[in-house]
């Protein structure tokens, strides 16, 4: 099996300045963030710098994120000339989404699960870019990798996330110690 990378991106744009969520191809990469599990290695890559993470993510073994499939992938996919789906991919919001029926934020389930936020907000890196704050953007960026590695991790062995909901904390279970690669190209 490949190795496991977790992504993330930020963007230039919000969705009111391109007309929506029916435009998320219009959003424009400001920065990619990656984790890669057998490098050991965080990694950032600019908007220039993102048909360079083709290659690598053809040959993972699993892509993991948040929200990945209906939000980083669209953003994507336009700058590598492909269509994503296809990759082996654990998106953890599908997994909130089919045992909660709506879904929850990753700062919601960091907060329960890992007892740490994230760090600001997705204005905030939008900000950060327009600002030419970009050594800032990028560690918003590499930051959210890191909370989705974490929880993905915390998944993983424990086999289920948390989430709080009228200030008791309650569990969303899921199955991510055995490869999903095959379960989960759809």
């Amino acid at each position: 099996m490949g190795d496991v990378i977790v992504l993330d991106l930020e963007t230039q744009k919000s969705f009111d300045e391109v007309g929506g969520r029916d435009n998320l191809h219009l959003l424009r990469v400001s920065v990619v963030g990656i984790y890669s599990y057998n490098q050991n290695l965080f990694r950032t890559f600019t908007e220039w710098e993102t048909p360079s993470l083709r290659g690598m993510l053809e040959e993972a073994g699993l892509i993991v994120g948040f929200n990945i499939k209906r939000f980083d992938y669209p953003v994507l996919e336009p700058y590598l000339k492909r269509n994503l789906r296809d990759l082996p991919t654990l998106d953890i919001m599908e997994d909130v989404q089919r045992f909660l029926g709506h879904r929850l934020s990753l700062d919601t389930l960091v907060k329960a699960t890992l007892g740490e936020g994230k760090t600001g907000h997705g204005l905030d890196a939008i900000r950060y870019f327009r600002e030419g704050e970009i050594e800032k953007l990028k560690r918003y960026c590499l930051d959210d990798v890191r909370l989705t590695r974490d929880l993905y991790d915390y998944g993983k062995q424990h086999g289920h996330m948390k989430y709080e909901k009228n200030s008791e904390s309650r569990s969303i279970p899921v199955s991510w110690a055995s490869p999903p690669s095959i379960k989960n190209r759809s």
